[in-house]
C-alpha cells in the first residue's frame, strides 16, 4: 500500500474523533456549568523529525496526524438569574467548587453551583446534584439550617452559605481530566488545589453552559468537510493502485 492511503485513513479517524467531541459539545448545550471541549491535532511526520535521530515516538515513520489531545476552556460564561436560594455562579475564570463524594471521600471540582439540601447523619448539609458534599475554604462540608419560611425568618443563613462558599484554581487547570457529571480531577499526580483569596460568586443564578451553537456548527461542517476530503484521498489511492494492477496483467 502506499503512504498516502494511511495517510488519508488516519486524517478520516482524527475528524471522526474531533466530530464526537463537537458532538458531545452541542449535546451538554443546555447543561448549567458545563465547559465545551476541543480537540489539537499533532502532524506525526513533524513530530518524528523534531526528536533525535535514536529515539522512540509513539509512530516511527508515517505521515499525517492524529488527535493529540482535548483540553476544556474554563472561561466564565453568561449567568442566568434562576430565583433558587441555593444555586450559585462562578463568575471567574479557571475557578471550581470543591466537593467530596460521601462514601469514597473521593475530591473533585466543578463550575456547576445549583446546589440542594441534602440529610446526612441527621444534619443537613449544602450538597450537588449528584448528593456530593459541597466543601469550604477548610476543605470541611458546609452545614446548612431549613429553608427560609414565609416571613423571611431564617434569610440570614443564605448569606451565611454564601460567604461559606470557597473556590480554588490550579497552575495549569487545561489539565483537569473530565470524570463525569461536569466535575473534573486532576490528571497530574500532587497537583494541588489553590484557594482563591476573593472568591466572586453571583447568588440564585446559574453558569449557563460555554458551549457557543454558531461555533459549535462551524466546527461541524468543517470537520465534515476534512472527513470526506480525507475519505477522497483513500478511495483515490485504492482507484490507482486497482489501475495498477490491471495494466500489470
Amino acid at each position: 500500500m502506499y503512504q498516502s492511503f494511511y495517510t488519508g485513513a488516519l486524517g478520516a479517524g482524527s475528524f471522526l474523533a474531533k466530530l464526537s467531541v463537537v458532538s458531545n459539545n452541542l449535546a451538554n448545550i443546555n447543561n448549567y456549568g458545563f465547559k465545551a471541549k476541543n480537540v489539537a491535532f499533532s502532524d506525526l511526520l513533524n513530530y518524528n523529525l523534531n526528536d533525535s535521530e535514536d529515539a522512540v515516538t509513539e509512530l516511527m515513520a508515517g505521515n499525517g496526524m492524529r488527535v493529540q489531545r482535548t483540553y476544556t476552556d474554563f472561561g466564565a460564561s453568561a449567568v442566568t438569574q434562576t430565583g433558587s436560594e441555593l444555586d450559585f455562579a462562578i463568575m471567574q475564570d479557571n475557578a471550581f467548587f470543591m466537593v467530596q463524594d460521601v462514601g469514597t471521600e473521593e475530591i473533585t471540582y466543578t463550575r456547576s453551583g445549583r446546589f440542594h439540601r441534602g440529610e446526612l447523619d441527621g444534619r443537613f448539609y449544602l450538597t450537588t446534584e449528584s448528593n456530593k458534599l459541597v466543601l469550604d475554604r477548610n476543605q470541611q462540608p458546609i452545614e446548612v439550617g431549613q429553608m427560609p419560611d414565609e416571613n423571611g425568618e431564617g434569610a440570614e443563613d443564605m448569606a451565611a452559605i454564601k460567604s461559606s462558599l470557597a473556590l480554588y484554581t490550579f497552575n495549569n487547570p487545561s489539565r483537569l481530566m473530565n470524570v463525569g457529571n461536569d466535575e473534573f480531577a486532576p490528571s497530574d499526580e500532587g497537583a494541588e488545589p489553590i484557594l482563591i483569596e476573593s472568591p466572586i460568586i453571583a447568588s440564585s443564578a446559574l453558569e449557563t453552559s460555554g458551549t457557543s451553537m454558531a461555533d459549535e456548527m462551524v466546527k461541524v461542517i468543517e470537520t465534515q468537510r476534512a472527513f470526506s476530503y480525507a475519505l477522497k484521498v483513500v478511495t483515490t489511492e485504492d482507484e490507482i493502485e486497482s489501475t495498477i494492477n490491471s495494466l500489470r496483467g
